[in-house]
């Protein structure tokens, strides 16, 4: 398999410091704690780890499925949830962990089901944000980067399921030969 070349956008580095600065604004944000960190899977998973570890205040970790692209490059904008959380969020401090916002489609809707589920607040952490092509609104209340509209891959961003584990944030550029 031949891969499409990429194009760094966001080193490791830049990454981790950012990531450093949003937990130290969680912690001022809620410092008696604990915060549910819910992580949207797959891609989120990489970001959860090191944000749970730049946070002083508990945190207490969960995961949910939900998936709006298949395959493809492009949102199919049906959605569906894959997995639900494995605990009750009703009361609780709720950041949702996002790897991107892009259209805002998958986000809008995870954020109404869990709205329904009570939680005392309720908001997202985003690693990076695209807000060029949202087509639905959704308030982010920590963005690591904004980025401009370029399909991006790595640290749990993935094309067909390849390329999360790369550390940097890369551009992919061109088809992906295979």
């Amino acid at each position: 398999m031949t891969q499409a070349p990429l194009r760094v956008l966001l080193s490791a580095e830049q990454i981790q410091a950012r990531i450093r600065e949003l937990g130290a604004q969680i912690d001022r944000d809620y410092p008696e704690g604990p915060v549910y960190l819910v992580a949207i899977l797959k891609g989120a998973c990489f970001f959860l780890a090191d944000l749970a570890r730049a946070m002083k205040c508990q945190a207490r970790l969960d995961f949910i499925g939900i998936s709006s692209y298949g395959k493809g490059k492009t949102s199919s904008g049906e959605v569906k949830l894959t997995k639900d959380l494995d605990t009750s969020i009703e009361g609780a401090d709720v950041l949702v962990v996002e790897d991107i916002v892009d259209s805002g489609v998958t986000l809008n809707y995870l954020m109404h089901v869990l709205g329904q589920r009570r939680p005392r607040s309720l908001r997202i952490v985003a690693l990076l944000d695209k807000p060029d092509r949202r087509l639905r609104p959704v308030e982010v209340a920590y963005v690591g980067f904004q980025i401009p509209d370029e399909f991006v891959v790595g640290y749990g961003l993935d094309y067909a399921e390849d390329y999360r584990n790369l550390s940097d944030i890369c551009v992919l550029e061109g088809p992906k030969a295979g």
